[in-house]
């Protein structure tokens, strides 16, 4: 089981390949907020709610400061499918070897209809201008999420 991230801890660096094999970092977004999203699997229900949601409020999201970007192990070919499927603005990457997943807490052992299993745990990680982490969310809800964040970070 990988450890949760806790406020104040220093975010893991990463780079991985988005939609179009393009590399995003972390440390590209140094100097501004960044909301880190895992989701399980692209193309499913949930996932594809959570990822609309973060479409339609990333101009909202951008204004207050905040990137977003979403982390799946799915393949970047599956993402550039899913991006265009449903139209998503938001960057997406392809974390195959789950190495990011777990240096985030967001890869581990699950309750999945009733049965423990191992998988992405679907989680946000807000990150500081510093890349501090802001708040580790964990388990959270694929509907309603965004806008809790919103919310919560009185934006």
């Amino acid at each position: 089981m990988s450890e949760r991230l806790e406020p104040g801890d220093i975010a893991p660096a990463f780079t991985l390949p988005d939609a179009d094999g393009n590399e995003v970092s972390l440390a590209d977004h140094k100097g501004r907020k960044v909301i880190v999203y895992f989701y399980p699997t692209a193309l499913t229900p949930g996932c594809t709610k959570q990822a609309c949601d973060f479409t339609d409020n990333l101009a909202v999201l951008a204004t207050a400061g905040y990137d977003v970007i979403g982390v799946s192990p799915d393949k970047p070919e599956k993402l550039a499918k899913f991006r265009e499927q449903e139209h998503l603005k938001v960057t997406l990457v392809s974390d195959p070897e789950k190495e990011t997943l777990t240096a985030y807490g967001a890869y581990g052992e699950k309750k999945l209809y009733g049965k423990t299993v191992t998988g992405v745990i679907r989680s946000t990680v807000i990150v500081d201008e510093e890349g501090k982490v802001e708040r580790a969310l964990y388990n959270v809800k694929a509907t309603g999420h965004v806008a809790k964040i919103i919310k919560d970070l009185g934006i």
